[in-house]
């Protein structure tokens, strides 16, 4: 299989708590890939790498050895069969925007316009107490 581009920046491999039923903890990182490849190309792509790793798909929280997923992407929003760019939940999940924090902290959501710095904020800030 040829390379999938140019590897720019990498987070550190992040241990978290599982989302859904699990009693493991996962290991979460994020890449800024430079690749000339469209968004369904290299979703295609991906998918052939987790099958590899041995990944079936069909089960949602199945267990999986690898989940790779396109995040955000240079070009802004994607939308077609199967995909959408931005990922439609990341903006809700901390296992991808602390490592997304480690890479790419001024990148901005293309639908928001929040960068992931704000978007983190956002999730992690406390909530004020009900008076």
């Amino acid at each position: 299989m040829a390379a999938l581009g140019t590897l720019s920046a990498r987070s550190p491999i992040l241990g978290t708590p599982p989302l859904g039923p699990s009693n493991r903890r996962f290991a979460n990182a994020a890449a800024i890939l430079d690749s000339d490849e469209t968004p369904p190309e290299l979703l295609r792509r991906l998918k052939a790498i987790e099958r590899d790793f041995g990944r079936r798909r069909g089960r949602i929280w199945g267990a999986r050895v690898i989940d790779l997923d396109i995040v955000l992407w240079s070009g802004g929003a994607w939308s077609s069969a199967g995909l959408t760019v931005p990922h439609p939940r990341f903006r809700e999940r901390r296992f991808v925007l602390d490592p997304l924090l480690r890479v790419a902290p001024a990148w901005r959501d293309p639908v928001s316009g929040l960068t992931v710095r704000q978007l983190r904020t956002r999730l992690t800030r406390p909530t004020p107490a009900p008076r």
